[in-house]
């Protein structure tokens, strides 16, 4: 019964002043969609980026930098930091201690999607392998291509259909090559980088036009029907399997630290990893605003009761002069800013979900990933939770405000 009249008189409060309460609310459910959305990337951006490395444990490439390797052959975000001779992609495959070596050469692009220069390997090697739509990976000595599943969804690149490279890494409507390739296979959604990327044989991106091959130091253009010589082919990187772990130390020694000619990225969740370190001084700022944020709306709400209390004494009185106790009315104080901080934080979980779905789609556009809007993580539990005892709190001083007044001047 108490519990019931206490409901009662919140309820009829929380009308009475409405817009202050909407406003509010309003605030809380902004600062909590905010603190949400940050955590969630935080913890998906982590987790997904950092395994994304299709089973390879590392990237062979030229001599610079192993992240900008890493982010150029297996996220295509990057130029190529430069080119590898074809005689070291030979010498590491035919290395004992290789499960697998797939080589990798940039250069163009379809519509903004990313073509790679690949060779039939890279399907089966994989990851588990990966899976087509419909099709079947090309032929490594025919003008055809695979697509990933969001370039051909996209573009409407479908089984069949012939399509001109552009030349470069971003499109460019007056840089069309002469050269067409037959789409001969579309892969299934992998929710990786890989779904944004147009792969064809590696000689389709020696023999394009405009291309020019340096393996050997001198510039070579091959000529149509003509081999070309394996010391003047060259590659973007080569991505690598070992046989185990340990062998991964021995190479990371041998090339980066004794040799002076490549790189190798090693091992590549670990170079992602340093990425997200370096960047947590900006996911920590993000916090620490949407915190201040927070404690702004949990302030927001303390002023709104306060503010509401002058306008209030009376009615306060005439429900103690009735009988009711001090606890009772410092309780609908404390039971208002409680359900004021409950409705933001509800409301602050369905814009949560709203922002971090478009999101979503522009890290998809861009990069080939895409986040789960209803993915459980610890800060999807804790941060309502902190903002309802924020909330809680911040109806501590007008309850002792109410606590301590008095029954008689308030009624006068």
């Amino acid at each position: 019964m108490l519990i019931q009249a206490l409901w009662l008189v919140v309820v009829r409060s929380l009308q009475q002043h409405r817009v202050a309460g909407w406003i509010t609310t309003f605030s809380i459910a902004l600062a909590t969609a905010l603190l949400l959305t940050i955590s969630s990337l935080q913890f998906q951006a982590t987790r997904v980026f950092v395994g994304q490395s299709g089973g390879f444990d590392a990237v062979l490439g030229a001599r610079g930098s192993p992240l900008q390797l890493v982010l150029s052959t297996l996220y295509h975000m990057e130029s190529s930091p430069g080119n590898l001779a074809w005689n070291s992609y030979l010498t590491l495959k035919k290395d004992p201690q290789v499960a697998a070596a797939v080589p990798v050469a940039l250069g163009d692009n379809y519509l903004g999607f990313r073509i790679v220069g690949t060779s039939s390997e890279f399907f089966s090697d994989w990851g588990a392998g990966l899976e087509f739509a419909t099709g079947t990976p090309f032929s490594m000595n025919k003008p055809q291509a695979v697509v990933g599943s969001w370039a051909a969804q996209k573009t409407g690149l479908r089984l069949g259909d012939t399509f001109h490279p552009y030349h470069g890494l971003n499109y460019d409507a007056g840089a069309q090559h002469s050269e067409s390739y037959q789409v001969v296979g579309i892969l299934k959604p992998t929710n990786s980088p890989q779904d944004r990327a147009i792969w064809i044989p590696l000689e389709g991106v020696y023999r394009m036009s405009g291309h020019v091959l340096r393996g050997r130091g001198t510039e070579f253009t091959p000529r149509p029907g003509e081999a070309i010589p394996e010391e003047h082919q060259e590659l973007s990187g080569v991505l690598v399997k070992f046989k185990s772990p340990q062998i991964g130390m021995q190479f990371e020694q041998s090339i980066n630290r004794e040799g002076k000619v490549a790189t190798l990225a090693w091992p590549v969740s670990r170079v992602i990893f340093e990425l997200f370190e370096k960047l947590g001084w900006v996911i920590q700022l993000l916090q620490l605003i949407t915190l201040l944020v927070l404690l702004v709306a949990a302030a927001s709400v303390t002023a709104s009761l306060c503010n509401t209390l002058h306008e209030r004494r009376r009615d306060f009185a005439i429900l103690r002069a009735l009988g009711a106790g001090r606890g009772f009315v410092s309780g609908v104080v404390i039971a208002e800013s409680t359900w004021l901080s409950v409705l933001g934080a509800l409301w602050g979980l369905l814009i949560h979900f709203a922002l971090l779905a478009a999101v979503s789609q522009w890290l998809r556009a861009r990069t080939g990933i895409q986040f789960e809007v209803l993915a459980s993580h610890p800060g999807l539990l804790l941060s309502p939770l902190l903002v309802v005892t924020l909330g809680l709190a911040s109806g501590l001083l007008p309850m002792l405000m109410v606590y301590r007044g008095s029954v008689a001047p308030d009624l006068t």
